[in-house]
């Protein structure tokens, strides 16, 4: 069955035979149509992601260097990806509201039609205001990782849930019967997220994932049975009342200049959102008293009483992955209490949630869908996740967020950076850095992995260079009953971590990636009173041997400046004195699993826990990246054990040689403390760089 989308806001077609397709498009003005795309049967092609090239050749076959422009370099200048708001969703309604009726059908916006090959399907179903513009902040970023569709309910149209459910689910059956590897995913909102749910239900082998944002678990009787007799005893004609008395009629000069206003106050951001949003409505009064007319209410009432004790009978037969996102001041249509029931009753759920949002989180301020998706690893395009094909790039304005995030740490800290040329040059800057992978990254952890985000952020801020971390897995994992708010993780999977093991090294490798590995891993992140820049490597690596089998270059690189920030003042030894502490590292130690299973020494039995330390007044971080060494043309030679040992004990060595020349060194530099920093950046402005000791 050949399915029609219009690329337009506003024009729309219905899940239709071709043959009754001119029959039933809408009478949407004709202005609003764009463009007109046929989705056909080819499969789409395997998406391998977008890789960084820098030499490309010229008409004679000669390597010529290719100028790469940096997007991060201008980071802190960076803008919201979600320009839209309120506003444009009511403006945008107003169309829809005018359409002519018809049957429910899909659309698929404009704006989503520049998405990367081999994209899932994502089915949007809309909540109780049926427009099906739900997404309408959301549709440019979500538009160039997914092909999206957008279910249209007309005002007018009274179509019981279970047709609907009907309706959605023959739209999965045909799209998956004709792209059977591809992922389908169904995002409903309150009454959408029931049918959704339903669809789900009736379909346990069609590959699916559920995003239900505040799922309605059940009707407040306290606050709906007033408002459906409020709404009994009401005239009819609502929207021209409204229009008569507040005079908010289309081209009538006040709606003029509250249109202006909220124009005005759409860049703002101390305030001015909710002052343009109380605009907006004011505006389009007239079209939120069609959308939610009267009789619409009363009919949305009775339907989603419907689709809540349909969902609540369904619940065990569903076995997707499923992302509920909860706003925190929502009260109405959800019960804590049925969340954590679906938490646990559901196969895979992750639970995100919004506390600062109300009823309506897709159209309002600080929630991105797209960026939900990131952090949470709930993208995919085959049957689950990979971490290294599935992953997507931050944007400029998420990376910005990331330094905003840190930006206590980096400026009260303000870190030296050294890189080593190939010369043997050593320069303060990350010049020394190869361009090209597969590059391999190894070195010393600070504690609690304080060095992590100002390194990785300035590397892609200097050198567009992204390193894709190894990360403990329990990084990400989304236990039911953790101890600590999984959120605290999110900036792990927005900058590319990944679940450290030799196959993750081989793969990362293998796509020429820069690659963050540290062998010492948690033992060190945690590490006890009095082991300050030990390193708790184990006997052998693999990574050596892997490295080589790319010819991936090994940049050995050490840190220090831990011990100027903070003291631990309890660490493992001390927490397993104390029952509680005790029971709690002990449970955090069974969660996070122990990825070095079998190994007897003590990085075998690492236990997981949260040192207490205590703050001191800031010194300064010091990175030293030492020459990069080959190992290209040494795949027969690093077969050796023997021989590949030697070049895991060299790197090693390294690590440690330069972790103290930098403990060494920065007894020499006279901004090392905080006070004559402050100083220097307030004689010379707060955006000059501080200098150091002498190289």
């Amino acid at each position: 069955m050949a399915i029609t989308v219009l690329r337009s806001t506003l024009c729309l077609c219905s899940v239709s035979s071709s043959s009754n397709l001119r029959q039933q498009r809408t009478s949407a003005p004709k202005h609003r149509l764009t463009s007109v795309k046929s989705v056909t049967s080819t499969t789409p092609p395997t998406f391998r992601g977008v890789q960084r090239r820098r030499k490309n050749n010229d008409e004679n076959g000669a390597t010529v260097e290719k100028v790469v422009e940096n997007p991060y370099a201008k980071v802190e200048a960076a803008r919201p990806d979600l320009r839209k708001s309120l506003s444009d969703f009511l403006e945008e309604a107003r169309g829809f509201v005018g359409d002519g009726g018809g049957p429910p059908r899909w659309f698929s916006p404009l704006e989503c039609a520049a998405q990367a090959q081999g994209s899932p399907l994502l089915l949007f179903v809309p909540g109780i205001d049926g427009t099906g513009l739900g997404l309408i902040r959301h549709h440019k970023k979500l538009g160039e990782i997914f092909d999206i569709w957008c279910l249209h309910i007309p005002v007018s149209d009274r179509t019981p849930a279970k047709d609907l459910v009907k309706l959605i689910e023959k739209t999965v059956k045909s799209e998956h019967h004709r792209f059977p590897n591809r992922p389908i995913y169904l995002v409903g909102e309150y009454i959408g997220a029931c049918l959704a749910f339903d669809v789900a239900a009736r379909n346990p082998d069609i590959d699916l994932s559920l995003i239900l944002v505040n799922p309605a678990t059940h009707v407040n009787n306290f606050i709906s049975q007033p408002v459906s007799g409020i709404l009994n005893v009401l005239p009819d004609g609502i929207p021209t009342l409204l229009e008569d008395i507040f005079s908010v009629k289309q081209g009538h000069s006040l709606t003029g200049m509250l249109d202006a206003l909220s124009n005005n106050f759409s860049g703002q951001q101390m305030g001015g959102g909710m002052l343009r949003d109380i605009l907006a409505v004011s505006t389009n009064l007239p079209t939120l008293g069609r959308i939610f007319s009267k009789d619409t209410l009363l009919w949305k009432l009775e339907m989603l009483k419907s689709a809540i004790a349909s969902v609540n009978s369904h619940i065990h037969p569903v076995r997707v992955e499923t992302l509920i996102l909860l706003s925190g001041r929502d009260q109405w249509l959800l019960n804590k209490e049925d969340i954590d029931r679906y938490s646990r009753t559901l196969l895979k759920c992750i639970v995100r949630k919004l506390d600062d949002n109300g009823q309506f989180p897709l159209l309002e301020d600080g929630v991105d869908l797209a960026t939900i998706i990131k952090c949470t690893s709930f993208y995919r395009r085959g049957k689950s996740h990979d971490h290294i094909t599935d992953y997507i790039m931050p944007t400029t304005y998420e990376l910005k967020q990331q330094v905003d995030d840190h930006r206590l740490l980096v400026d009260s800290t303000s870190p030296v950076m050294l890189s080593t040329l190939e010369d043997g040059t050593l320069v303060r800057s990350l010049e020394g850095l190869p361009s090209e992978g597969p590059v391999l990254y190894v070195g010393y952890h600070m504690l609690l992995g304080f060095d992590l985000s100002p390194m990785v952020n300035q590397i892609m801020k200097e050198r567009n260079i992204h390193l894709r971390g190894l990360a403990h897995p329990m990084f990400f994992k989304n236990p039911q009953d953790s101890l600590v708010d999984m959120k605290m993780f999110d900036k792990y999977k927005m900058m590319g971590g990944v679940p450290v093991s030799n196959f993750s090294i081989y793969k990362l490798l293998r796509e020429k990636a820069h690659v963050l590995l540290y062998p010492g891993g948690v033992r060190e992140a945690l590490h006890r009173k009095g082991e300050a820049y030990m390193l708790f490597w184990p006997e052998r690596s693999e990574f050596v041997r892997v490295a080589s089998k790319f010819g991936a270059k090994i940049v050995p690189f050490g840190v220090v400046g831990v011990d100027d920030i903070c003291e631990i003042v309890l660490d493992s030894n001390d927490q397993r004195k104390m029952p509680i502490l005790k029971d709690l590292m002990e449970m955090a130690t069974n969660i996070a699993g122990n990825i070095r299973e079998g190994d007897e020494s003590e990085l075998g039995n690492q236990d997981i826990y949260l040192p207490a330390i205590i703050p001191k007044i800031p010194g300064r971080f010091y990175f030293y990246f030492g020459k990069p060494i080959e190992t290209a043309g040494k795949e027969k030679e690093m077969k050796d054990k023997e021989k590949a040992h030697e070049l895991y004990l060299q790197v090693k060595s390294e690590v440690e040689q330069w972790v103290a020349y930098l403990k060494m060194k920065r007894e020499k530099d006279p901004f090392r403390h905080l006070l004559p920093r402050m100083l220097y950046q307030a004689t010379h402005g707060w955006s000059s760089e501080i200098p150091t000791f002498d190289l």
